[in-house]
């Protein structure tokens, strides 16, 4: 990566209409079954959900899970089904939040295996190898067996943990999880806890810091992801399959990511690679140590069954599709595709990598050029703040370099992807060290001359809308406006009132209550609206969302308008923490362009 910016030409781009960039339909959790004859895959579409099995000899896909409807993965995350062993049938998640069994045929209805919904939810299921009892979690609270004859439900955890996720059974019968505690994340220090079978037991092991996906070999060698490296490898025992300075798997935000799969006969390890952004697939071998690089494209929910691998698969100009790899010439089929849209050259294109020198450190950016050169610029900031926006399927940066955007996405230190120490990098300094990354990042793309202060607009939501609103406080003459959605805006009330998960999140990003009640409170946009009054600003928020409170948005920009200062708020009836109604992501698009169209054109 260089931070020379490199010429780069396209044919003329037509100005694309939002509605092409709303994908209709949904794909998740994909897995070979009837011993890789066939494929699975979650679809979620027009307010409906389901299973849908697809043999690989093209004949009719048979659809699960439809009269209940399911609760599907999001992006590279599952967590919603299983296969039951001897290919009887499925194990899935339902919309009331209860596991449900139906056989493959789809012949009989499915059959209720637990009582925990509709306030409850079950998760990652995962079924024993006699077919006999499912285990899963209860709201990343309780690990439960459930007996599938009786439907006898019985906790087997200790309760000693704050949070399990993802089980898995040995092939000796002892159930393994991951598990930790607040105020740690899952991405700084996890465990595997274990009850072994013969004795009920329950045993820890500690690694050094996170870990996570334990599956275990035919012969009881666990499998995992493991970051005591610095970075993010699969480990076969303690042995790691491809010791290098990438990641291998993502944050763990949620359950059932299935970032490598182990061949059958247990001598190749198929994984994922994150090359600063970027993805690839790639093979291991156990037996001589050598990768293969198989194909570019982020992957995920890798899934190998006799000779076929299967993964979800999405890239800059590929939209989100279900892939199945012959593993002997490693030919691609693709069985089901997302985003069924034509797109014409140069309207989808593949963005360049960028490390940013600074006195204070190396900063990594990726930069979607815009077709000719108006001068205007999004400085685009993913969420969590620990996440990352890798190269995937986006069409919204799509629909900006249409009308004459260049896309820059930096990723500040506490963003994924680089390496442990880049991502721990954020401890106790969020709304510091990520808001001079991109105030950083954002004077360099000036100095290259992208785009000058008054082309130059700030976008995030919710961590990166805490970010992108310190960006314009702290240096206001780097940027004409903001835009947010359901931003952070009051640290104090986020530890106060955010959904358990992330509850506890600020007492590592920023420090804990009340010692550090003084430091959360200068990082809050709402507790100074004075910060704000030179930038117009354009806030979106759902009233439904249980991550920030609306209540957050409502309070900021009232006290913002108060200041003097030019900012505009529209809730949205009924949507959560993102918008997902067709008809309210076709009005974001449309308040935001009106929007900047008002304070750039």
């Amino acid at each position: 990566m260089s931070n020379e910016l490199r010429a780069v030409s396209f044919r003329h781009v037509t100005v694309i209409d939002a509605e092409r960039c709303i994908p209709t339909r949904d794909l998740s959790e994909p897995r070979l079954v009837q011993g890789g004859r066939a494929v699975a895959y979650g679809v979620s579409e027009g307010g409906a959900s389901w299973l849908e099995v697809r043999p690989l000899d093209g004949s009719a896909p048979i659809r699960l899970a439809e009269t209940t409807g399911m609760r599907t993965g999001r992006g590279m995350g599952g967590g919603g089904w299983c296969p039951t062993p001897f290919d009887l049938g499925v194990v899935y998640v339902g919309g009331d939040g209860n596991l449900w069994l139906q056989s493959f045929d789809g012949g009989a209805p499915p059959h209720r295996l637990t009582d925990h919904g509709p306030d409850r939810s079950a998760m990652a299921p995962a079924v024993s190898a006699d077919g006999v009892n499912v285990a899963y979690v209860v709201d990343l609270a309780e690990v439960r067996v459930v007996d599938v004859a009786t439907r006898r439900s019985t906790r087997v955890d200790d309760a000693g943990a704050d949070f399990v996720i993802d089980p898995e059974w040995s092939p000796n019968g002892d159930l393994c999880w991951v598990e930790w505690d607040v105020p740690d994340m899952p991405w700084d220090r996890t465990r595997v806890a274990r009850v072994r079978r013969s004795t009920g037991e329950q045993d820890r092991l500690a690694p050094a810091g996170a870990v996570q996906q334990v599956r275990f070999l035919a012969d009881g060698t666990m499998t995992s992801v493991d970051d005591a490296s610095g970075w993010l490898n699969v480990l076969v025992g303690e042995r790691s399959v491809a010791a290098e300075p990438f990641e291998h798997a993502g944050p763990l935000w949620g359950p059932g990511q299935r970032s490598y799969a182990v061949s059958p006969d247990g001598t190749q390890v198929a994984f994922t690679r994150n090359e600063a952004g970027f993805g690839r697939l790639c093979v291991a071998s156990l037996v001589d140590g050598s990768v293969r690089e198989v194909a570019r494209g982020v992957h995920g929910q890798l899934s190998w069954q006799g000779d076929r691998l299967a993964a979800l698969r999405t890239g800059a100009r590929t939209p989100t599709q279900v892939v199945v790899h012959d593993v002997g010439t490693w030919d691609r089929t693709t069985v089901a595709v997302a985003h069924d849209v034509e797109w014409h050259d140069g309207e989808l294109v593949e963005p360049q990598a960028f490390r940013i020198v600074t006195d204070t450190g190396d900063i990594h950016a990726r930069l979607y050029r815009a077709d000719g050169d108006e001068g205007r610029l999004i400085v685009w900031l993913h969420g969590g703040p620990t996440d990352q926006w890798q190269v995937t399927y986006m069409p919204r940066i799509a629909f900006w370099r249409s009308r004459g955007w260049h896309v820059l996405v930096p990723d500040h230190r506490g963003s994924t992807g680089h390496g442990r120490d880049y991502q721990q990098a954020l401890r106790g300094r969020w709304g510091e060290l990520d808001v001079d990354d991109t105030v950083a990042v954002t004077r360099w793309a000036h100095r290259e001359g992208l785009a000058t202060p008054t082309g130059t607009v700030v976008f995030g939501s919710s961590a990166g809308g805490f970010t992108a609103l310190g960006a314009v406080a702290s240096a206001a003459d780097a940027y004409a406006a903001a835009v947010v959605l359901y931003p952070v805006t009051d640290l104090v009330d986020l530890s106060e009132r955010s959904h358990r998960f992330e509850r506890h999140y600020t007492d590592t990003l920023v420090g804990p209550l009340p010692e550090f009640l003084d430091t959360a409170r200068d990082r809050s946009p709402a507790r100074h609206p004075e910060r704000f009054v030179g930038t117009p600003l354009l806030v979106l928020h759902g009233d439904a969302d249980p991550v920030v409170p609306v209540e957050q948005s409502l309070t900021f920009v009232e006290r913002a308008r108060t200041a003097g200062g030019d900012a505009t708020l529209h809730v949205y009836s009924g949507e959560g923490h993102g918008f997902r109604q067709r008809d309210n992501q076709l009005d974001e698009y449309r308040r935001v362009e009106e929007f900047l169209r008002r304070i750039c054109d």
